[in-house]
């Protein structure tokens, strides 16, 4: 059921629209969902146990609120295992039904990076119990983020570093190359199981070398020509 602002009268007040800012200009990009696609980096796959060549990637979801480009991210409850992840975000700026690779870059607005901070010991007991994931991934501030950059701006970067340090020391490092699965491929699986709508982010995977945080550790990613990202664990 769609109701358009102003057409009806709420029994609650309606949350804010979850967004990100635009860089370099006092715009924000209006979140709708959050799509994760998993072991994306055939090393990243093997460090958790999993053969890229047998398991392609899958996706789950974060909430749009999720998403947090304040700078610091508070130690969640309930884990003792708090993991990071960094990944480039890809908006979009609309989308559609089965669309084609060929089409897909389209639909792109721009991009960021983003940390896909997950609840390690969470999602272990998930996996042996065979329940879903959205309690190790979808819990507050779990996806710190940059600004966004526009892809008139940039373009479509489908090479360059990704990389995280931890306190100074490098964790995390790869290429944008590497992905198993590129931009387009996608765009264009998921607008065959789901329509695609303006607002909707993708997260594309981790490179090798994820690990745990603690409270008090610094974090600094980047992505060749799209940006940095710094945030304090607190």
């Amino acid at each position: 059921m769609n109701i358009q602002d102003g057409a009806t009268n709420y029994v609650i007040e309606p949350a804010p629209t979850p967004a990100v800012p635009v860089a370099n200009s006092s715009l924000l990009f209006p979140v709708h969902r959050v799509f994760c696609v998993g072991r994306n980096y055939a090393a990243h796959a093997v460090e958790m146990g999993h053969d890229p060549n047998k398991e392609p990637p899958f996706f789950f979801q974060k909430n749009p609120d999720n998403l947090d480009a304040s700078g610091t991210f508070p130690y969640p409850p309930a884990s003792s295992d708090v993991h990071y992840e960094i990944e480039m975000m890809v908006a979009l700026k609309n989308g559609g039904r089965d669309i084609p690779r060929e089409k897909a870059l389209d639909c792109v607005y721009g991009y960021g990076v983003g940390l896909d901070m997950t609840r390690r010991d969470l999602q272990n007991k998930a996996k042996d119990m065979g329940r879903p994931w959205e309690v190790a991934k979808a819990f507050e501030s779990s996806a710190p983020c940059s600004p966004l950059l526009p892809a008139g701006v940039i373009g479509h970067p489908s090479h360059g570093a990704i990389w995280l340090d931890v306190n100074g020391q490098r964790k995390q490092t790869g290429d944008l190359n590497q992905m198993i699965w590129k931009v387009p491929e996608m765009i264009s699986y998921l607008s065959g199981l789901f329509t695609l709508m303006p607002g909707d982010i993708i997260f594309s995977g981790t490179p090798a070398g994820v690990g745990a945080v603690n409270r008090g550790d610094v974090l600094h990613g980047h992505i060749d020509n799209i940006g940095e990202l710094g945030i304090s664990i607190v």
